[in-house]
């Protein structure tokens, strides 16, 4: 008798050993604990992810979904310096006086240091930014002294922000239809998920207080953001924000705090599951089949009953123009 017992995809797919699901973020992302280094907790976390995804479109790709969520979730909170100093302290670490730590160098410095461009060229990058009105970062990036992923990243460690790769994720789709595509243009940002009490955002520059007011009103939570390329977010707002993908019209959360209802989206016939995909196309082929049919029998004994044989014509009227309607909707609409 085959087992019923539910998946444990910690177990399965990460090769996590038995004991408390779910696993710390720690044990999530296969790192030793309390692992400092970014750098390898975003490894870690881009190594799993790719190994998630080929169960995204399977049997379990609900639980894949999840999955790469909680990775996601995982990554931007061990990345993030305050979130990570509390989620170990929540773990019992213990810190010495916060007057230890280092700062956040500025990012021209760090380049330098990096060997990634010489004093010359930062200080050409200082006064290329001063006379247009640039960040350093930008100023970089358009003198192709770095691209945009190193210089992002440098500059989110400057801020003291974490940095994502849009690439690797995919946001909630109940977090993305409470803001309105206004919004994140405007102000460069794309919703990504809540993690327990925090609501995650992508952002291209440092947020202003206005912005993290609106979101937080918006969501009757606070919000943490992470740093990613502007041409990344611009992309990604194109994709998740396409026309009729999901209501643009949504307007301010009231003043309670309390989050819109969300407009549900409905899936794409590629993001489904195999089952699922292959039921749609038993349902289509059957639509058009019985169209035929029912057309048919209409032509043949409806309309040659009730007009005789004085049209002829008759007796293929509904037959050749019902049926092709049917499949042109079953193919253009319900298979995409």
């Amino acid at each position: 008798m085959p087992s019923t017992a539910p998946l444990d995809v910690y177990k399965e797919w990460l090769g996590i050993p038995e004991g408390p699901r779910p696993p710390d973020h720690y044990q999530l992302l296969r790192l030793v604990q309390f692992e400092a280094d970014a750098e390898k907790v975003r490894a870690h976390y881009k190594k799993l992810n790719a190994h998630v995804r080929k169960y995204a479109t399977g049997t379990y790709s609900v639980e894949s979904q999840d999955l790469l969520n909680e990775l996601a979730k995982a990554m931007l909170c061990l990345t993030d310096e305050e979130r990570k100093r509390a989620y170990d302290k929540s773990l019992g670490r213990e810190f010495e006086d916060r007057a230890t730590r280092t700062g956040h160098r500025p990012l021209l410095e760090r380049l330098v240091e990096s060997e990634k461009i010489s004093r010359d060229q930062a200080r050409e990058a200082e006064e290329f930014a001063d006379a247009r009105g640039l960040s350093h970062r930008d100023a970089v990036v358009q003198m192709k002294l770095a691209d945009a992923e190193t210089a992002t990243r440098e500059y989110a460690l400057e801020l003291g922000l974490p940095y994502v790769d849009l690439a690797d994720m995919l946001p909630d789709d109940a977090v993305l239809d409470q803001v309105p595509k206004p919004l994140v243009k405007r102000n460069s940002i794309l919703p990504l998920f809540v993690d327990g009490d925090v609501l995650l955002v992508a952002a291209a520059d440092l947020p202003t207080p206005e912005l993290d007011d609106e979101l937080r009103l918006r969501f009757g939570m606070p919000v943490r953001f992470a740093l990613a390329p502007p041409r990344s977010i611009q992309q990604a707002i194109a994709k998740y924000y396409a026309p009729g993908l999901r209501d643009e019209t949504a307007g301010p959360a009231a003043a309670s705090g309390k989050p819109q209802s969300a407009k549900k989206r409905v899936k794409r016939f590629s993001e489904r599951s195999e089952g699922e995909q292959q039921h749609r196309k038993q349902i289509g082929y059957l639509a058009i089949c019985w169209s035929v049919i029912v057309c048919v029998l209409v032509d043949r004994f409806v309309l040659a009953a009730l007009m005789g044989n004085w049209f002829p014509p008759t007796v293929f009227l509904t037959t050749f123009l019902i049926p092709p309607i049917v499949a042109l909707y079953v193919v253009k609409v319900y298979w995409k």
